[in-house]
């Protein structure tokens, strides 16, 4: 017969949190300073609580006495994806949103995160079309855009920036170039950042 081994209970608030769950706790937090809950040292102090936090019951400690903004103990539901021939609708919360390499690119794309950073690399991607127009709707995160050197951007056409910056390191707006990427929609406490592939050393 086999040795039986015992086993302890270990209470909720005692298991391990990983990099995610740290990271999810840190967008409630900017939830919550958006709210005018906390303030800024505040927020600063509570951050660092959350990101060196091993359990639970640490990390739940800087949300305790924040009415409505609690910890679900739970990961961040996974980015949608809504595509057709024409467009493709791109939904995240809570959670980074990635695409890069060869992905298709129809004419229109729409993208939305909340508490989230957005990563969107054109350099391989296949676009069906000379204009891709890019409709946004960011809040609290940052979203970065790489495009090639041959592309360019018209960012006219965003509509509202609300503790947020815009940055087109490439300068390409109001250039010829193709694709041409147009976009719209509003960004609220983040960053948008426009780029062109990072050159190697000996490039």
């Amino acid at each position: 017969m086999g040795e039986e081994t015992e086993t302890t209970a270990v209470s909720p608030r005692d298991l391990r949190v990983s990099d995610e769950e740290r990271e999810h706790v840190v967008a409630v937090l900017q939830k919550a300073i958006g709210r005018g809950m906390i303030d800024l040292d505040e927020f600063t102090d509570r951050t660092d609580i959350a990101l060196a936090a091993r359990t639970r019951g640490e990390l739940n400690a800087v949300l305790v006495d924040i009415p409505g903004l609690i910890n679900h103990e739970q990961a961040p539901a996974p980015p949608a994806y809504v595509s057709s021939d024409q467009r493709l609708e791109l939904s995240a919360k809570y959670s980074s949103l990635n695409r890069s390499g060869r992905w298709i690119v129809p004419p229109e794309l729409v993208v939305r995160n909340k508490y989230g950073s957005t990563k969107l690399d054109f350099t391989q991607a296949q676009v069906s079309s000379p204009t891709v127009r890019v409709e946004l709707d960011a809040k609290w995160g940052s979203v970065e855009v790489t495009i090639p050197e041959n592309a360019s951007v018209d960012l006219n056409a965003i509509s509202e920036l609300k503790y947020a910056s815009l940055e087109d390191k490439t300068g390409s707006d109001g250039r010829p170039g193709t694709p041409r990427f147009i976009f719209s929609g509003r960004l609220h406490g983040g960053s948008l950042t426009i780029r062109n592939p990072r050159r190697g050393l000996f490039s």
